[in-house]
């Protein structure tokens, strides 16, 4: 399976003790799995749901945001422990129509200013 160093702002939800959301930016992505970094320690076997777009150069069409389910098969934890790393396997995935939520915009927006 292809994996494609992509940095995209991602929105990652986190469940267990208690609901979380985090902003983020992935590492790599491909059509089974994912790779990002976030803040804090996640269980490897733990489900996340990651919101992100697809650039156009991606789809070779419009952008195209999807929302998926995913089951942590790894974790990285090298120091500074602000900074884990997540390796998750796609399980379920949609395609999304409705608007991209607001954090997921501002993200988005500080990242393409920075390219």
């Amino acid at each position: 399976m292809r994996r494609f160093d992509l940095r995209l702002p991602a929105l990652v939800k986190l469940t267990g003790e208690g609901f979380q959301e985090l902003l983020t930016e992935t590492q790599n992505v491909s059509a089974r799995g994912v790779f990002f970094y976030i803040d804090r320690r996640v269980a490897q076997g733990s489900k996340v749901e990651v919101t992100l777009t697809l650039p156009s150069h991606v789809t070779l069409t419009e952008a195209v945001r999807v929302r998926f389910t995913a089951r942590v098969i790894r974790v990285e934890s090298p120091l500074p422990v602000s900074r884990v790393g997540v390796a998750a396997l796609i399980e379920e995935y949609e395609f999304l129509q409705n608007p991209q939520p607001p954090e997921l915009y501002s993200l988005e927006k500080d990242w393409k200013a920075s390219l």
